[in-house]
């Protein structure tokens, strides 16, 4: 039994723009994460402050990088679509006019 994808294989045109985005969304959140970590390394017990509600820094910290994380999901795949769409719209818009009007023959 072969295992192949469902939707045809094809050149992805937004390749490039996926990978320069995913790298400066690893950028951003690598900062915000090493930012986490540096305070945890020079300043440990700044991570005890009550900041918001009764919680701590560490916990608003962690759970700002989980949110984080999440919403930088959702942007990077809401580009991603919309760049996607961009291409499409514009190789039909090629296939279309090389494609030969039946009156022209």
């Amino acid at each position: 039994m072969l295992h192949e994808p469902v939707t045809p294989v094809g050149k992805d045109s937004a390749a490039p723009f996926k990978m320069r985005l995913g790298i400066w969304m690893f950028v951003v959140y690598s900062l915000f994460y090493g930012s986490f970590v540096a305070i945890n390394l020079l300043n440990p017990l700044a991570m005890s402050t009550i900041v918001l509600a009764g919680l701590n820094l560490a916990t608003v910290y962690g759970f700002a990088l989980i949110i984080g994380a999440f919403l930088e999901a959702l942007v990077y795949n809401f580009l991603c679509l919309k760049k996607e769409a961009e291409f499409a719209l514009i190789e039909e818009q090629v296939s279309e006019d090389i494609k030969p009007n039946k009156g022209d023959a």
